[in-house]
């Protein structure tokens, strides 16, 4: 997706009419906008937007569907060094619309639902909804990357995971062979 200025995408389309006539939409949504995003991530630059393409069609079922692409730049917490970790999300997905659990059901495996009205989705939770599907679970910097790096290669020099040393095993009767020495 380019960087180019999009207008801003609209908060809800008639999304069975966009896909009856092939439509796609290309814009951009206020990362500040999406609360839930926004409380799931370290930060969001003032300003910064998440770069929006979806595309609505019928397939050769006639089931409507929206495949989109998103871009995001945000700030993740390193969970090694537990600083600010910049980093671009991106998501490609595609979803069968639908206005009931009873159409969702009869969606094939691949094809991940979106409960919409009858004239209406809500393109913005839409895309929330995609992003916090991307974002990671466990993020980390890349370890060349990170401040925490000198720590790491102290404890992993060779790179691998700090092994502890194995204990060795004590006899059970080194205690009385110990014993037998101090009589004599």
């Amino acid at each position: 997706m380019s960087n180019a200025s999009h207008a801003e995408l609209p908060k809800s389309v008639d999304p069975y009419r966009l896909a009856e006539q092939n439509t796609t939409l290309e814009g951009d949504i206020p990362l500040s906008a999406l609360t839930r995003f926004r409380e799931s991530v370290l930060g969001v630059d003032e300003g910064s937007v998440c770069n929006v393409k979806l595309s609505f069609y019928m397939d050769a079922q006639r089931r409507r569907i929206v495949s989109g692409e998103l871009e995001a730049l945000v700030s993740l917490e390193c969970q090694r060094c537990m600083g600010d970790m910049r980093t671009t999300l991106n998501s490609q997905f595609t979803l069968g619309l639908v206005t009931s659990d009873e159409q969702a059901q009869q969606l094939p495996k691949d094809l991940e639902p979106f409960l919409t009205d009858d004239f209406s989705a809500e393109l913005w939770s839409m895309v929330e909804d995609e992003l916090l599907l991307v974002l990671p679970a466990f993020p980390l910097h890349e370890r060349s990357e990170c401040p925490a790096r000198e720590d790491l290669e102290a404890y992993e020099p060779d790179g691998s995971p700090a092994q502890p040393d194995e204990p060795k095993k004590e006899n059970p009767f080194s205690v009385l062979a110990d014993l037998k020495k101090t009589k004599h």
